[in-house]
């Protein structure tokens, strides 16, 4: 279970289970405990949220004056591996995006050593590794990764982070 808050934040979620430690614990502090954002540069909070259909897919959406933007969340059910997928979709104009990403395992107490290995962003603690995988380009700024990116009508743009255990 992730909690999405309506700024396009992940400030909640334990991987790989349910009942482990929390890797992104912003709920229970402040960011440097962890969290993901992905919402449009200007910020602010969303105009509209809702489930897609019968699911438990989380559509969050934007209006701004540059265009209109929805992200859908997912958590889709895998056996070895828990997965949060994040789709950035265009509906329309081209609206300017920002990502960071800062994880902390255990309760937001252990900083992951951050790498690059090929197109993948990977983050190695201890017990725990996650990887983040995206086209879009990646940066380290204060211990937080990042990406501005930009999102046009019809374009989509994923983010996959994958949390897998280093032993």
């Amino acid at each position: 279970m992730a909690l999405v808050g309506r700024n396009g934040s992940i400030d909640w979620l334990c991987l790989p289970r349910f009942h482990s430690a929390a890797c992104f614990a912003a709920l229970l502090g402040d960011e440097e405990a962890g969290f993901w954002r992905i919402a449009p540069q200007t910020g602010g909070t969303c105009t509209r949220r809702r489930y897609r259909e019968d699911s438990l897919v989380l559509e969050t959406e934007w209006d701004t004056p540059e265009g209109t933007v929805r992200i859908s969340d997912a958590m889709p059910p895998r056996d070895d591996a828990a997965d949060v997928v994040r789709v950035v979709e265009g509906l329309s104009g081209r609206v300017p995006m920002r990502m960071e990403v800062r994880l902390r395992f255990d309760y937001g107490h252990i900083v992951p050593w951050v790498k690059r290995a090929g197109g993948r962003l990977s983050a190695i603690a201890g017990p725990d590794s996650a990887w983040l995988d995206t086209p879009v380009p990646l940066r380290g700024e204060d211990f937080t990764t990042v990406s501005l990116f930009e999102v046009g009508a019809g374009e989509r743009v994923p983010f996959v982070l994958t949390h897998h255990p280093s032993y």
